[in-house]
């Protein structure tokens, strides 16, 4: 309770900003509360440089509010549906989720963009945009600048594969009798849900599909959410046993393990439990819905906590890091859709 008191100045703070930024998120969904609150906080640190009492809770809020909304995000996952539904995209979600992983190594190595910004933007791009960059950042200790830049990367082609997608599917002859084939297109190509559900729902309008894209779409991306899961505590596994390695080798499980994954893991399970008992679905919106507004608080106080000229310095490397990325994943989505005939 001290410690909450001690930061309390902070959180207000970024209160203050995450709230118009997650109402006017609901009004442009495309562009998404986050990126609203990151670009705001980012504007506002320009002119306020010296937080003084403030920043010790924007930077919990950053921290501490990110790793809760991640296990609040557990009670959006029904295991049994993703399972029902998932199984025909998991092929394509494995192969697109590889080739952004693999791009994101090599062009760390061929270009030397620092690591973190490089597993940052292959895990959002890969999975599920700021969901994922918000799971992972705390994993591999990326700091606030890194963190932003990566958020700024995604949103980025998220915005353009929002309002494109739909007329590369018409132009590459999805059928229009059926949300399936575009779903499954949107679900795996398009990282972010706010641009996943705007592309499906704009396919849905163009065929008068009423919702079947938009439902194939979200299943699918419900299902790339869960990769969150082994990929995090792969590179948590990796990033304490190099840091034990430079420092004692000796590597502990325990201490690698990042405990905000293990309760996200578990409400989602508890969520299955209860939805298969007969509880509604519904019943955990409220659950979800306050875990996308702490998203926005704490993207907020990271952007709060940004360099925006330093970004802008060393964007370049990370931008095309995302576009080979993105381009990769889209190809790879088509590829595998093709193969398997339902494209």
């Amino acid at each position: 309770m001290e410690r909450f008191r001690n930061n309390l100045l902070g959180i207000v703070v970024c209160l203050i900003i995450a709230i118009p930024a997650w109402l006017l998120g609901k009004v442009f969904p495309v562009i998404g509360g986050p990126v609203i609150g990151i670009i705001a906080g980012m504007i506002i640190t320009l002119f306020w440089t010296n937080k003084g009492y403030a920043a010790a809770g924007i930077g919990w809020t950053s921290k501490v509010i990110l790793q809760t909304a991640v296990v609040l995000l557990g009670f959006g996952m029904d295991f049994g549906v993703i399972i029902q539904t998932g199984g025909q995209s998991l092929p394509i979600i494995v192969c697109t989720i590889g080739i952004a992983l693999i791009i994101a190594w090599v062009l760390h190595k061929w270009l030397r963009i620092p690591s973190k910004i490089a597993t940052l933007v292959g895990v959002g791009s890969s999975i599920c945009g700021g969901s994922a960059i918000a799971a992972t950042a705390p994993v591999i200790d990326a700091d606030d600048d890194e963190v932003a830049q990566a958020i700024s990367v995604i949103f980025f082609f998220n915005v353009i594969a929002a309002v494109l997608f739909p007329v590369l599917g018409h132009l590459l002859g999805f059928a229009t009798n059926s949300g399936n084939a575009f779903g499954i297109f949107a679900g795996t190509a398009i990282n972010d849900t706010s641009s996943v559900t705007a592309a499906a729902s704009t396919w849905d309008s163009m065929w008068n599909l009423g919702s079947q894209t938009l439902d194939k779409a979200v299943t699918v991306k419900l299902t790339r959410t869960l990769a969150i899961i082994p990929i995090t505590l792969i590179l948590a596994l990796m990033n304490t046993k190099q840091a034990d390695g430079e420092a004692k080798n000796h590597f502990s499980l325990k201490r690698a393990f990042p405990m905000f994954i293990l309760y996200f893991i578990l409400a989602a399970i508890f969520t299955t439990i209860c939805i298969h008992l007969g509880v509604a679905a519904t019943a955990f919106n409220p659950l979800k819905e306050l875990a996308k507004f702490m998203i926005v608080l704490a993207m907020t106080a990271v952007g709060l906590n940004s360099n925006v000229v330093k970004l802008i310095k060393t964007g370049d490397k990370p931008l095309f890091l995302g576009a080979t990325c993105w381009v990769g994943i889209t190809l790879v989505s088509l590829l595998m859709q093709r193969v398997m005939g339902i494209w």
